[in-house]
């Protein structure tokens, strides 16, 4: 648990019209008062002088006062809102500090929130992906699992498991009783029932993850197919380099774009042959590397071209999804638009790019009315592995193996989903999670 009173700065660095110096711990009241006088009412601001070590005044402003614990922190918490320039914040806190209280670690804050109850680290996390939402549809996302929604879905899995693993256990303990048990077939469609559920859950939180992060896109194709004037044409701006030598991309050009404030990743490719130097090859082999590790490949497509083959088989992971864009549509008259599995357009004169940044968009799923949580990499792995020990319980089930082999697996997979809310979790664990969050929170 933690130990000491701590503060910080709560507000970004630099000079602002409003600058916040947040205290935490058991000696919070007094520090308060021996900078600012009484304290106010729990939850009322009141103006105050802040005074320094020899009584003359470091700034005036607001004090406000959360007892705990009925507070972010659960513990006894203040806040000083002065004047937000730098020099003025540090004196402010260098008092503080001088009074015995200590300077928060990154996260702190949030992770005392979490130790002693207040919230669990799906919104934990919540409050650092709201604060680094760079949309209004990550915002929004974030905001929902802030408020519970991603915690309450986990939860509610975890007592579909719960009540599964109850009966069979019972079964398994009082195998000589005449209690009441699940038919093996009950059991699977009830297994089946929760990988359903866990495999929905994987789909708005793979969303969300790419809302915050951004969609991986890479563009990709025969050389001179025109990939890095689509990739200039998305961006706006001379992002790659263009000319009609074929193999001027020798490596993999990223950059981050946004669409309508919707994040995206690109990754412009070498063209994809056989043969040329050693260079080439290797740019061909990245090329191959990112393609594989991408969410959606844009496989371009010289359309005035009638040698260029759209399919090329033995180049896209089976895994990704693929979109063919026609390109140059200038030159072969093919109208703009198509469908999501084919869309023409000319990067030259910008003929149906529009038509493409609403298909990047619907890939991103910012029109999907279905609820999306904000993840990380590690909500997504403990889905997974979750979703894996309920395939062994199904497969276990199917067969029609021992009730021990299915609980087994269950348990398993209540042990993955509880990592996501903090129910079963380590200080290692702990320590990654709060370490990324800004000292102030």
């Amino acid at each position: 648990m933690p130990d000491g009173t701590i503060c910080a700065v709560a507000t970004p660095p630099g000079r602002g019209g409003i600058g916040v110096v947040r205290l935490s711990g058991p000696d919070s009241a007094a520090l308060t008062e021996a900078v600012a006088g009484p304290l106010p009412a729990p939850r009322r601001a009141s103006m105050r002088r802040f005074a320094g070590e020899d009584g003359a005044a470091i700034d005036e402003g607001l004090v406000l006062w959360f007892p705990g614990p009925q507070s972010f922190t659960g513990e006894d918490v203040a806040e000083l809102h002065g004047h937000g320039g730098p020099v003025v914040m540090d004196r402010l806190l260098q008092r503080l500090l001088g009074l015995g209280a200590r300077l928060a670690t990154p996260g702190e804050f949030s992770h005392r929130a979490y130790l002693n109850g207040r919230i669990d680290l799906t919104r934990a996390e919540a409050i650092a992906d709201l604060i680094e939402a760079g949309s209004e549809s990550a915002a929004r996302a974030a905001m929902r699992s802030l408020q519970g929604e991603f915690a309450a879905t986990i939860d509610a899995l975890v007592q579909r498991l719960t009540d599964l693993r109850v009966h069979l256990e019972a079964g398994i303990d009082f195998a000589d009783e005449p209690l009441e048990g699940l038919a093996l077939q009950d059991v699977t469609r009830q297994v089946e029932a929760v990988a359903a559920e866990v495999a929905s859950t994987r789909r708005a939180a793979n969303r969300g993850q790419q809302l915050q992060e951004g969609l991986s896109v890479v563009i990709a194709g025969r050389p001179n197919a025109g990939k890095s004037s689509l990739l200039n044409a998305l961006a706006g701006r001379d992002a790659a380099i263009v000319t009609d030598l074929a193999g001027t991309t020798r490596d993999v050009l990223e950059s981050y774009l946004h669409i309508d404030g919707l994040p995206l990743r690109v990754l412009d490719t070498a063209g994809l042959r056989e043969g040329g130097d050693v260079v080439e090859q290797e740019g061909v082999r990245r090329a191959r590397r990112a393609m594989a590790a991408a969410d959606r490949i844009l496989m371009v497509v010289d359309d005035s071209d009638a040698g260029d083959d759209p399919a090329l088989p033995a180049e896209w992971p089976d895994h990704v999804a693929v979109t063919t864009v026609y390109n140059k549509i200038d030159r072969s008259g093919r109208a703009a638009g198509g469908s999501a599995a084919g869309l023409a357009v000319s990067a030259l004169t910008g003929e149906g790019m529009e038509a493409l940044r609403d298909h990047l968009r619907a890939c991103l799923g910012a029109d999907d009315t279905e609820a999306v949580f904000i993840a990380r990499r590690r909500h997504l792995q403990s889905l997974d592995a979750a979703a894996g020990h309920i395939d062994e319980a199904l497969t276990a089930a199917r067969a029609g193996a021992g009730e021990e082999l299915i609980a087994e697996s269950l348990a398993a997979a209540q042990a993955s989903l509880g990592e996501i809310t903090g129910a079963v979790t380590t200080e290692d664990l702990l320590g990654r999670i709060f370490s990324t969050f800004c000292i102030g929170k």
